[in-house]
């Protein structure tokens, strides 16, 4: 039986994922990953939810409101370069048309109607970051951290280069307890290079006082598949021969990412 947690593509173009609170099964976090070919046309805009599209590989004309943004995204691959995105406040349509071949990411979050203008997050303006050591080491690009404006939404992308873990030592943040812990539900959207690799994804809770874990799945995932974290600890690691990409959204009651790490695996971030 597939586990609920791993979602994989409906359809090789158009919408080919759709993660919405309903299907889910949670509150905030929403998912969407469209491929077009150059010259169609997606429209958005959802009442009481925010957006951050991303442009996973390709360039788009993107409208928001009364907002032309022109000609968005540079590189043909999530492998090469920084990514270019738009965030569009709650309740305002907008409009993306495919210049050439593209991926675009669709991340919502609960938001207030019109807070804010939307605005362009050029491949200049989002901060890259290198963390962990050894085998543990990944790149981080951050799009929509905590500290740009916005209601909900927080956007990261992450590479693992072949052979490495990555959100890890494992943590979790699925506890409204700050200033210790943020509640937030997160999707991993993965990409693999070459295409024709793989990576594994556990998701598990805490030992239960009868020893088992509510939650305890190991997931082999493909290029393209998406994970859902709704709680618990969520390690990734990737193989030898295959970089492994994804796209995090991340959403909650409040607007900030404090984790716990797992405590038997914390030593390794001593020394």
């Amino acid at each position: 039986m597939r586990s609920t947690l791993h979602v994989k593509p409906t359809a090789a173009a158009g919408r080919v994922h759709d993660v919405t609170p309903a299907s889910a099964g949670w509150t905030y976090v929403g998912f969407a990953l469209h491929r077009l070919e150059p010259g169609e046309t997606i429209t958005g805009g959802e009442a009481g939810r925010e957006a951050c599209i991303v442009l996973v590989s390709g360039t788009a004309s993107i409208t928001a409101g009364e907002e032309d943004f022109g000609p968005v995204g540079r590189r043909t691959s999530p492998f090469e370069g920084k990514p270019a995105s738009v965030y569009v406040p709650a309740g305002m349509a907008w409009t993306a048309r495919a210049e050439t071949a593209i991926e675009l990411a669709v991340c919502t979050a609960p938001g207030v109607e019109r807070a804010r203008a939307p605005r362009l997050i050029g491949e200049d303006d989002v901060g890259q970051e290198v963390r962990g050591r050894g085998a543990n080491v990944r790149h981080v690009t951050n799009i929509l951290p905590e500290t740009a404006d916005a209601d909900g939404l927080l956007v990261v992308e992450v590479i693992t280069p072949a052979g490495n873990t990555s959100s890890y030592p494992p943590h979790k943040h699925d506890r409204d307890d700050l200033p210790r812990e943020s509640l937030l539900e997160e999707t991993y959207y993965h990409r693999l290079n070459p295409a024709q690799g793989f990576a594994f994804q556990r998701v598990y809770t805490d030992r239960e006082a009868d020893g088992r874990r509510r939650i305890d799945e190991a997931m082999a995932v493909e290029d393209g598949d998406v994970t859902l974290v709704p709680e618990g600890y969520h390690p990734c690691a990737t193989v030898h021969g295959y970089d492994l990409y994804y796209l995090n959204v991340m959403a909650g009651p409040h607007r900030t990412w404090k984790f716990h790490n797992a405590p038997e695996h914390e030593w390794l971030l001593k020394g």
